[in-house]
Protein backbone atom coordinates (compact mmCIF):
# COMPACT_ATOMS: atom_id res chain seq x y z
CA UNK A 1 0.00 0.00 0.00
CA UNK A 2 2.74 2.26 0.29
CA UNK A 3 4.60 1.71 -2.98
CA UNK A 4 0.82 2.14 -4.64
CA UNK A 5 0.49 5.76 -2.08
CA UNK A 6 3.78 6.57 -2.95
CA UNK A 7 4.46 6.29 -6.69
CA UNK A 8 0.32 7.79 -7.33
CA UNK A 9 0.89 10.59 -5.76
CA UNK A 10 4.89 11.09 -7.72
CA UNK A 11 2.73 10.07 -10.70
CA UNK A 12 -0.31 12.16 -10.66
CA UNK A 13 2.43 15.12 -9.56
CA UNK A 14 3.96 14.89 -12.75
CA UNK A 15 1.13 14.17 -14.82
CA UNK A 16 -0.58 16.43 -13.49
CA UNK A 17 -4.05 16.58 -15.04
CA UNK A 18 -5.39 19.64 -13.39
CA UNK A 19 -3.25 21.51 -15.61
CA UNK A 20 -4.63 19.82 -18.36
CA UNK A 21 -8.50 20.36 -17.54
CA UNK A 22 -8.29 23.87 -19.36
CA UNK A 23 -6.66 22.73 -22.56
CA UNK A 24 -9.40 19.51 -22.60
CA UNK A 25 -12.59 22.18 -21.84
CA UNK A 26 -11.40 24.85 -24.21
CA UNK A 27 -10.94 22.14 -27.38
CA UNK A 28 -14.06 20.44 -26.28
CA UNK A 29 -16.14 23.35 -26.10
CA UNK A 30 -18.13 22.59 -29.19
CA UNK A 31 -18.80 19.18 -28.41
CA UNK A 32 -21.94 17.53 -27.06
CA UNK A 33 -22.47 15.94 -24.02
CA UNK A 34 -21.57 12.28 -25.56
CA UNK A 35 -18.86 13.45 -27.12
CA UNK A 36 -16.81 14.63 -23.77
CA UNK A 37 -17.81 11.27 -22.46
CA UNK A 38 -16.39 9.63 -25.29
CA UNK A 39 -13.35 11.29 -25.52
CA UNK A 40 -12.74 12.04 -21.76
CA UNK A 41 -12.78 7.79 -22.11
CA UNK A 42 -10.74 7.31 -25.15
CA UNK A 43 -8.39 9.83 -23.81
CA UNK A 44 -7.93 7.89 -20.71
CA UNK A 45 -7.60 4.65 -22.33
CA UNK A 46 -4.80 5.65 -24.71
CA UNK A 47 -3.00 7.36 -21.27
CA UNK A 48 -3.06 3.94 -19.47
CA UNK A 49 -1.74 2.31 -22.63
CA UNK A 50 0.87 4.61 -23.28
CA UNK A 51 2.12 4.31 -19.34
CA UNK A 52 1.51 0.58 -19.75
CA UNK A 53 3.63 0.05 -22.96
CA UNK A 54 6.59 2.96 -21.89
CA UNK A 55 6.90 1.65 -18.36
CA UNK A 56 7.29 -2.53 -19.78
CA UNK A 57 9.19 -1.55 -22.74
CA UNK A 58 11.46 1.55 -21.91
CA UNK A 59 14.52 -0.20 -20.81
CA UNK A 60 14.53 -1.88 -23.64
CA UNK A 61 14.46 1.47 -25.65
CA UNK A 62 17.17 2.40 -23.74
CA UNK A 63 19.18 -0.89 -24.31
CA UNK A 64 18.65 -0.15 -28.19
CA UNK A 65 19.88 4.02 -28.10
CA UNK A 66 22.79 3.04 -25.86
CA UNK A 67 21.29 5.24 -22.99
CA UNK A 68 22.23 4.41 -19.49
CA UNK A 69 19.18 4.68 -16.47
CA UNK A 70 21.25 6.79 -14.05
CA UNK A 71 21.28 9.21 -17.58
CA UNK A 72 17.59 8.47 -18.37
CA UNK A 73 17.19 9.67 -14.49
CA UNK A 74 19.21 13.18 -14.86
CA UNK A 75 17.62 14.15 -18.33
CA UNK A 76 13.90 13.02 -16.94
CA UNK A 77 14.64 14.74 -13.98
CA UNK A 78 16.19 18.50 -15.90
CA UNK A 79 12.57 17.81 -17.66
CA UNK A 80 10.43 17.29 -15.01
CA UNK A 81 12.25 20.46 -13.28
CA UNK A 82 11.53 23.01 -16.08
CA UNK A 83 7.64 21.63 -16.01
CA UNK A 84 7.60 21.89 -11.64
CA UNK A 85 9.05 25.59 -12.73
CA UNK A 86 6.65 26.41 -14.64
CA UNK A 87 4.02 25.44 -12.88
CA UNK A 88 5.46 26.89 -9.62
CA UNK A 89 4.79 30.13 -11.30
CA UNK A 90 1.55 29.25 -11.84
CA UNK A 91 1.16 28.64 -15.27
CA UNK A 92 -2.22 26.40 -15.50
CA UNK A 93 -2.42 25.81 -19.20
CA UNK A 94 -0.07 22.98 -20.24
CA UNK A 95 1.63 25.35 -23.06
CA UNK A 96 5.09 23.53 -23.05
CA UNK A 97 3.31 20.26 -23.85
CA UNK A 98 0.43 22.13 -26.04
CA UNK A 99 1.34 25.11 -28.76
CA UNK A 100 -1.10 27.05 -30.81
CA UNK A 101 0.10 25.11 -33.99
CA UNK A 102 -1.55 21.50 -32.42
CA UNK A 103 -4.31 23.34 -31.49
CA UNK A 104 -5.36 24.45 -34.75
CA UNK A 105 -4.70 20.56 -36.05
CA UNK A 106 -6.70 19.38 -33.41
CA UNK A 107 -9.48 21.34 -34.05
CA UNK A 108 -9.37 20.14 -37.75
CA UNK A 109 -9.21 16.23 -36.01
CA UNK A 110 -12.29 13.97 -35.42
CA UNK A 111 -10.85 12.76 -32.32
CA UNK A 112 -8.20 14.13 -30.39
CA UNK A 113 -8.09 11.90 -27.54
CA UNK A 114 -5.24 10.42 -28.65
CA UNK A 115 -3.01 13.39 -29.82
CA UNK A 116 -2.79 15.70 -28.74
CA UNK A 117 -4.65 14.69 -25.01
CA UNK A 118 -3.45 11.35 -24.38
CA UNK A 119 -0.11 12.44 -25.96
CA UNK A 120 1.71 14.58 -25.34
CA UNK A 121 -0.64 16.72 -22.85
CA UNK A 122 -1.02 13.49 -19.76
CA UNK A 123 1.80 11.16 -20.91
CA UNK A 124 4.80 13.17 -21.76
CA UNK A 125 8.26 13.48 -21.92
CA UNK A 126 8.36 13.89 -17.50
CA UNK A 127 6.24 10.96 -17.00
CA UNK A 128 7.53 8.56 -19.43
CA UNK A 129 11.12 9.16 -17.57
CA UNK A 130 9.56 8.54 -14.50
CA UNK A 131 7.56 5.44 -15.13
CA UNK A 132 10.96 3.69 -16.84
CA UNK A 133 13.04 5.17 -13.89
CA UNK A 134 10.20 3.17 -11.65
CA UNK A 135 10.62 0.37 -13.95
CA UNK A 136 14.34 -0.09 -13.14
CA UNK A 137 14.03 0.92 -8.98
CA UNK A 138 11.59 -2.27 -8.89
CA UNK A 139 12.66 -5.02 -9.78
CA UNK A 140 10.10 -7.62 -8.48
CA UNK A 141 7.29 -8.62 -10.46
CA UNK A 142 5.02 -7.76 -7.14
CA UNK A 143 6.04 -4.50 -7.08
CA UNK A 144 5.61 -3.96 -11.19
CA UNK A 145 2.08 -5.12 -10.72
CA UNK A 146 1.52 -2.18 -8.05
CA UNK A 147 2.97 0.26 -10.27
CA UNK A 148 0.67 -0.58 -12.97
CA UNK A 149 -2.21 -1.22 -10.67
CA UNK A 150 -1.26 2.70 -10.07
CA UNK A 151 -1.44 3.28 -13.96
CA UNK A 152 -5.15 1.57 -13.97
CA UNK A 153 -5.97 4.07 -10.59
CA UNK A 154 -5.01 7.56 -12.28
CA UNK A 155 -6.09 6.71 -15.40
CA UNK A 156 -9.78 6.54 -13.54
CA UNK A 157 -9.07 9.69 -11.46
CA UNK A 158 -8.34 11.56 -14.79
CA UNK A 159 -11.31 10.24 -16.79
CA UNK A 160 -13.32 10.98 -13.68
CA UNK A 161 -11.64 14.63 -13.79
CA UNK A 162 -12.02 15.27 -17.04
CA UNK A 163 -15.81 14.27 -16.95
CA UNK A 164 -16.17 17.24 -13.99
CA UNK A 165 -13.85 19.58 -15.82
CA UNK A 166 -16.47 22.23 -16.05
CA UNK A 167 -17.49 21.66 -12.05
CA UNK A 168 -14.21 21.51 -10.99
CA UNK A 169 -13.43 24.73 -13.12
CA UNK A 170 -16.46 26.67 -11.04
CA UNK A 171 -15.48 25.63 -7.89
CA UNK A 172 -12.06 25.95 -7.65
CA UNK A 173 -12.10 29.57 -9.85
CA UNK A 174 -8.96 30.84 -11.53
CA UNK A 175 -7.28 31.58 -8.60
CA UNK A 176 -7.92 28.81 -6.72
CA UNK A 177 -6.36 26.51 -10.18
CA UNK A 178 -3.34 28.59 -9.94
CA UNK A 179 -3.12 28.02 -5.84
CA UNK A 180 -3.39 24.10 -6.76
CA UNK A 181 -0.64 24.15 -9.59
CA UNK A 182 1.78 26.18 -7.15
CA UNK A 183 1.54 23.93 -4.98
CA UNK A 184 1.53 20.94 -7.47
CA UNK A 185 4.45 22.91 -9.28
CA UNK A 186 6.59 22.39 -6.03
CA UNK A 187 6.00 18.86 -5.31
CA UNK A 188 7.10 18.26 -9.08
CA UNK A 189 10.47 19.98 -8.31
CA UNK A 190 11.27 18.04 -5.18
CA UNK A 191 10.64 14.64 -7.53
CA UNK A 192 13.19 16.09 -10.44
CA UNK A 193 16.05 16.93 -7.62
CA UNK A 194 15.58 13.67 -6.36
CA UNK A 195 15.93 11.96 -9.54
CA UNK A 196 18.91 14.68 -10.17
CA UNK A 197 20.41 13.71 -7.93
CA UNK A 198 19.94 9.84 -8.27
CA UNK A 199 20.82 9.97 -11.32
CA UNK A 200 23.81 12.35 -11.22
CA UNK A 201 24.76 10.37 -8.03
CA UNK A 202 25.15 7.11 -10.29
CA UNK A 203 27.03 8.32 -13.06
CA UNK A 204 29.38 9.08 -10.57
CA UNK A 205 30.24 6.55 -8.72
CA UNK A 206 30.42 4.49 -12.28
CA UNK A 207 33.48 6.56 -13.48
Amino acid sequence: MELFIAVLASLFSVVNPIGALPVYTSMTSSYSIKERRRTALHTTMYFTMICIIFFLGGSYILSFFGISIPALRLAGGLVILNSGFSLLNGKVIRAEAINEKMKEEARQKEDISFSPLAMPLLSGPGSISLLISLYALHPSWHEKGIIIGVMFALGLIIYIMLLSAPLIARMLGEAGMKAITRIMGFIVMAIACEYIVGGATSLISKQ
